[in-house]
Parts: structure tokens; sequence; C-alpha cells
């Protein structure tokens, strides 16, 4: 199953327009993603907010993750504080998955952002959170934060905003976007067999774990049949036809 660095802003210093500054909302949409990663399947590591961008690039190269995504918010040049819109989804020109990924994420925001002509995906060789880690990466300015147009609609929309970027982690990552509900326990009933655990809502789908029959699992999602379950240390799908809440 998919694995995500997720990495919010740590620039406190960036303030926004009337209160408030980049790191607080950057992460206040992170903790909103968190939910709908978990329901959806996609297992994810944090960055340590007491640690710089470099620390989080450090972190993120320590270990597998399939995507680095990088949550920011922008400011205009000095000479055009206050007057600028708009979201950039920055890639890595040498990386087609990093392009794809951007590309996706630009695409679904223009349906949550009042300015669709204003969202794009944009190489870069500059920004090292895109250009220095291991996994496919992107960063997101998710906004011009010095605007209070853009300011406004960012604090007015961190659960939508949240949830679109799952969307497209999903879409990227080919499996089903499933909405956040309660985390439930539920007992695996079977014949005496044990149940598989999938990579994909499918009995075609490959096989990466099983589950004997008595064992107590966690599960954070349902689609069509299968819930999304956690069970020794293992995230993926299982039938809901042999799990009793």
């Amino acid at each position: 199953m998919p694995k995500v660095f997720l990495s919010p802003s740590t620039q406190e210093w960036n303030q926004y327009a009337s209160e408030g500054n980049e790191e607080l909302y950057m992460n206040l949409i992170a903790d909103r993603m968190e939910p709908y990663l978990r329901s959806s399947g996609i297992t994810y590591v944090r960055n340590d907010p007491s640690r710089n961008v470099s620390g989080a690039i450090s972190d993120s190269n320590s270990a597998y993750y399939d995507v680095h995504l990088a949550l920011h918010s922008n400011a205009s040049p000095e000479s055009l504080a206050g007057k600028l819109r708009g979201i950039d989804i920055y890639f890595a020109p040498n990386s087609q998955n990093s392009e794809r990924l951007a590309t996706i994420i630009a695409n679904n925001l223009k349906s949550i952002y009042p300015l669709p002509d204003k969202v794009n995906a944009v190489p870069t060789t500059t920004l090292g959170e895109v250009t220095r880690t291991k996994a496919v990466a992107v960063l997101c300015e998710l906004g011009y934060h010095d605007n209070y147009y853009d300011e406004a609609w960012i604090k007015r929309n961190l659960n939508e905003i949240a949830k679109n970027l799952v969307q497209s982690l999903c879409d990227y990552f080919g499996i089903p976007f499933v909405n956040a509900g309660p985390v439930l326990q539920g007992v695996v009933v079977t014949d005496g067999s044990n149940l598989n655990i999938r990579s994909y809502p499918s009995t075609n789908s490959t096989i990466i774990g099983s589950i004997p029959n008595g064992a107590t699992v966690t599960i954070y999602g349902n689609t069509n049949g299968w819930y999304v379950i956690f069970y020794n240390g293992i995230t993926g799908y299982a039938s809901s036809d042999f799990i009793v809440i």
C-alpha cells in the first residue's frame, strides 16, 4: 500500500494578511488530511515541526516513501505585496511521475479554487523538497497568504483542501478514495481459514498478508464490500463479508 511523507510548512515567520501564519494553516490542512489518508489505505509520516527544510528532506530520504508531499502557501514579491493570487504545484522536470502527480493535484484543485485558470503545475530546479528527495515529490503553494482573498479561501476551506489533496493522491496511486469515518474494530469470522489482505479491493489483486479466524482488526474505511484494514503492521483491503464489527 502507498506510503507518503507529509511535510507541511515549518515557516511560522511567514505571517498571513490578517492573522496566523503559514506553519499553522498548512499543519491544519495536514491534520485534516490524516483521516482521509487512513480511510483510503495510505500510510503516512509527518515531518518534525522542530526541523527545517533540510531536516525534512533528510528524514524523508532516510526511509522509503512513494511520495513526498510538501504543503506551503505563497507570498508575493515586495513590489506586488497583496496583489497576486493563485496556486502553484511544483514538480521536478526530470521526473515523469512528479509531473504527473503535480498535474493531477492542480487539475483537482481547479474544482474548488475560485480562480481555476490560476492553478498551475510548474517545474522547478531550485526547491529542495522537490529536487533533493528520493521519493516522487511535489510542493504545493496553496494560494498567496499575503492576499486577503486567498487567505480567506484557505481558512474557510481547510477540510475541502485536505480532502481534495487526498483524492489526488488516490488518483495518482490508482486506488479508491474512501470518505473518512470512525475508526472501528472488527473480528474475522471465516470457516476457520485465514482471510486474505489484498493490495486493491478485488479478488484479482495481490495478496499482501493474511488474518487468522477470530483475530481482531482495525477498520479505517469501507468501499464496495471491502474494508480498509490494519492488522499486524499491514494496511490493506479485506472482504467485509468475513469481518464482524
